[in-house]
C-alpha cells in the first residue's frame, strides 16, 4: 500500500486546514487509519485515527473538538479537517495503515505516507 498525504500548508492562527492520505497500490478500506505529527525536535505524535468501517473515530485530547478524521471509500482517501489550528499544531503530518483496531502507538502502523508540512503562524 502507498500512501500519499496532502494538504499541508501555512495558515494563521484559528484557521483551518483540510489533509488528504490517498491511497494507491491495493485498498485501505479494510484498513484502520491514523494521523501523527512531527515537530522539529520531538518524537512523532497521534493525532487521530479511524475504523475500518468508518464507526469509530479517535482522537488526541489536545486535539479533541478541533480535528475531524473521516474516510471516503469510493476515492479510497481518508481525510483530517483541522479547524481553530494554534501555533502547537505546527509539524509534519503523516498518515498510516494498519489492522483494524484503535491504535495510537505509531510502531504498529505498517504503512506509511511521505509527509505534510503544517504551520500555523501566530
Amino acid at each position: 500500500v502507498q500512501l500519499q498525504a496532502s494538504g499541508g500548508g501555512v495558515v494563521q492562527a484559528g484557521g483551518s486546514l483540510g489533509l488528504s492520505c490517498a491511497a494507491s497500490g491495493r485498498t485501505i478500506n479494510t484498513y484502520g487509519v491514523g494521523w501523527f505529527r512531527q515537530a522539529p525536535g520531538k518524537e512523532r505524535e497521534y493525532v487521530s485515527d479511524i475504523s475500518p468501517s468508518g464507526s469509530r473515530t479517535y482522537y488526541a485530547d489536545s486535539v479533541k473538538g478541533r480535528f475531524t478524521i473521516s474516510r471516503d471509500y469510493a476515492k479510497n482517501t481518508v481525510y483530517l479537517q483541522m479547524n481553530s489550528l494554534k501555533p502547537e499544531d505546527t509539524a509534519v503530518y503523516y498518515c498510516a495503515a494498519r489492522g483494524s483496531g484503535h491504535q495510537s502507538d505509531p510502531n504498529k502502523y505498517a504503512y506509511w505516507g511521505q509527509g505534510t508540512q503544517v504551520t500555523v503562524s501566530s
